[in-house]
């Protein structure tokens, strides 16, 4: 082969490496520009924004790092920041052992299980908004339904205040989300589930061992990640919870349910200081990025 043949050969594989090298690009541009447009650019936005004093209406100006530094002189930032702290904890134990429960009842292959799998998970095909409204037209104390049924039954003697104090609040409200999200933890735990080979159980159940031993020993281990992926949904989903609170509450009684997304929307649209909720945003950011780090180092 002559000396122009060899070139020819060497360079089309080269040619051709370069051509889907294109093509690679090109399928990934559309995705880039809707991640750099929609995430990567109102991330950088809102760091610039942080570091500025930045009115609903006026000319920003560079005040770093004042908007940080004024973040604990804020009234409703350090109990928004225990209550927030307070409802994921509950609504992580509670919502975890409830879908856990639920995906075992219905992992078994039996005739209409189907149903009950439709059923659980439904609520969550409703919007949060629309639950809220929902919730608080069925707990409302003047046209409600739920206080007429209890009275009817004898369970109760007087209208219950669900919204009325901080406690009934805090309780109605993960009420509202076990019953919006337990169906669809149900549905990601489930998988999990039906992913651990019957071999294993089988293996367990011929060397004697009981049902609690199978779930300990066998269940829980091998369901880890699928935990450690609802875990994650479900603490990140709590610690940045607004919808509920804001439509169902509105934050009270005496801003007893004000979540520190509601004290980031407060600073922005009643205080009207962009700046410094662009800061409680970047803070809530970080403990996010910081906490589902560890979560994911230990659970694996």
């Amino acid at each position: 082969m002559n000396r122009t043949g060899r070139r020819a050969a060497h360079s089309a594989p080269s040619a051709r490496w370069r051509s889907r090298k294109v093509q690679g690009w090109l399928y990934t541009a559309p995705t880039a520009v809707i991640v750099g447009v929609l995430f990567i650019a109102p991330l950088v936005l809102v760091g610039w924004m942080s570091l500025n004093r930045w009115p609903l209406l006026g000319q920003a100006t560079f005040n770093a790092p004042d908007n940080y530094l004024k973040i604990g002189d804020n009234p409703l930032f350090v109990d928004a920041v225990l209550f927030t702290l307070k409802y994921t904890a509950i609504t992580t134990v509670l919502l975890s052992a409830v879908a856990l429960g639920l995906a075992m009842l219905v992992q078994d292959r039996k005739p209409g299980i189907g149903f009950f799998r439709t059923a659980f998970f439904l609520p969550g095909a409703v919007g949060f908004a629309a639950a809220g409204l929902l919730f608080y037209g069925m707990l409302n104390n003047d046209f409600g339904p739920i206080d007429p049924l209890l009275q009817a039954l004898h369970i109760t003697s007087e209208p219950v205040k669900w919204i009325g104090t901080p406690n009934m609040a805090l309780f109605s409200t993960i009420t509202l989300v076990l019953w919006r999200f337990a169906g669809f933890n149900m549905l990601i735990l489930l998988t999990g589930l039906q992913a651990i080979p019957t071999e294993v159980y089988e293996a367990a159940r011929s060397d004697g061992a009981n049902r609690w031993q199978v779930f300990t020993k066998i269940t829980l281990p091998l369901l880890r990640p699928t935990l450690a992926l609802m875990l994650i949904l479900s603490v990140t989903g709590s610690l940045l919870a607004f919808d509920q609170f804001f439509v169902f509450t509105n934050g009270g009684p005496d801003n007893s349910t004000v979540s520190m997304v509601m004290v980031v929307y407060r600073d922005a649209f009643f205080r009207f200081d962009l700046g410094g909720a662009a800061a409680l945003s970047v803070v809530l950011l970080v403990a996010l990025v910081g906490l589902n780090t560890l979560m994911m180092r230990r659970l694996r």
